[in-house]
């Protein structure tokens, strides 16, 4: 099948969560779209994710484009028909350190929201082993998406709209002004937003290479956990050394400190321990992290059994099952986002943090308005 060469408004490349937000905007903009990805379904990081909008831990813009997604997301969820639920992460806090860079996350932020928990509360809102909690906080900002769903039916609600073209199993060759070479046609609008991640130097070389774009490889686990329920995302000492928030606190670069010398090997694989819950009653665990233009195609065993054994000491349990093993891969930068003007009528869009679900739909109205 080739394609029709009429001419739309916007062609966005990719259906991922970035691509679709971006697609979305358009059509609440009254703009004609055609969408054009190269796989049947969206199969990447949209789908490998955590299904977690962490807003409260961002900083800056990030912050800023975040809170903004979050009101789409809420909007799109009950639209397109997909479960998206206000309720919150929380943080918990095993040792002084980590206490008091929640302490000092709650003082900037304010009770709204970072709400500081006792441990008994925390165990209310989170199956943990309380023998060494030092307190927590719920982030109440934060949202949980069905990370299974939500990709799938954002594309199926955009393709019953007027306008709207989705194009699947069509590779993208080439792309310039008003015109997209793919594998069944050439496909022309007044403008093209390029939005395949790390994919971006397949396509556009020297745009990847002049924003220094690596690969970023997870591993991530599915667990099986009997009778556990678990609303919140929830996050560790981890999670507070890479999200940006609370990295910055003195708790957590104490505690940065003291791994350095007691658990250098979570340090070693940039390991964000977190936890959501999957509809079915499953735990997505994760995450290490590994940075390369071209990434090994090998996983290791060994990190797959950190994650576990990090997971039952937290959760106080030695039942947990291995449901599915994989590896997430995104866009890693400097910075959070790429946005490069390639030519007047051709811009190139990456979430380049691993925060793509969580400012996507932030990040997209900026993007149009720059190309208006």
């Amino acid at each position: 099948m080739s394609v029709s060469s009429e001419p739309t408004d916007l062609i966005v490349v990719g259906a991922g969560i970035v691509g679709l937000a971006h697609a979305v905007e358009a059509v609440e903009r009254g703009l004609s779209v055609t969408v054009v990805e190269r796989d049947e379904r969206a199969v990447g990081a949209s789908v490998r994710n955590f299904g977690h909008a962490c807003i409260t831990a961002q900083t800056g813009e990030a912050l800023r484009l975040a809170e903004r997604s979050r009101a789409t997301w809420l909007r799109m969820g009950a639209k397109a028909g997909f479960d998206v639920a206000e309720c919150g992460a929380v943080v918990v806090a095993r040792s002084t350190e980590e206490a008091a860079a929640l302490q000092e996350l709650a003082e900037s932020r304010g009770s709204e929201q970072v709400r500081l928990l006792t441990p008994a509360e925390a165990v209310a809102l989170a199956p943990v082993a309380d023998g060494e909690l030092r307190g927590a906080a719920l982030l109440t900002r934060d949202l949980r998406v069905d990370q299974r769903r939500a990709a799938a039916s954002l594309a199926e609600w955009l393709a019953a709209q007027p306008g709207v073209r989705m194009l699947w199993s069509t590779p993208v060759l080439g792309v310039e002004d008003g015109l997209v070479r793919t594998g069944r046609g050439e496909l022309r609008a007044r403008q093209v937003v390029l939005c395949v991640g790390h994919d971006l130097d397949r396509i556009l070389p020297e745009t990847a290479e002049a924003a220094g774009m690596r690969r970023c490889a997870l591993q991530m686990l599915q667990l099986r956990a009997p009778g556990l329920r678990l609303d919140p995302a929830l996050l560790t000492g981890t999670s507070m050394l890479r999200y940006p928030a609370l990295a910055g606190t003195e708790g957590a670069e104490a505690l940065r400190a003291r791994w350095r010398e007691q658990r250098p090997e979570l340090l070693d694989a940039s390991v964000n321990h977190m936890l959501t819950q999957l509809p079915d009653g499953d735990l997505v665990v994760g995450d290490t992290h590994a940075y390369a233009r071209t990434l090994d195609p090998w996983s290791s065993e060994e990190l797959d059994r950190l994650l576990l054994a990090e997971t039952g000491h937290l959760l106080g349990r030695d039942d947990l099952a291995v449901v599915r093993r994989w590896r997430g891969v995104y866009a890693s930068t400097e910075g959070d986002f790429l946005r490069a003007r390639v030519s007047p009528g051709v811009t190139a869009v990456s979430v380049t943090s691993g925060i793509g679900m969580t400012t996507a739909f932030g990040l997209a109205p900026t993007v149009l308005d720059s190309i208006a």
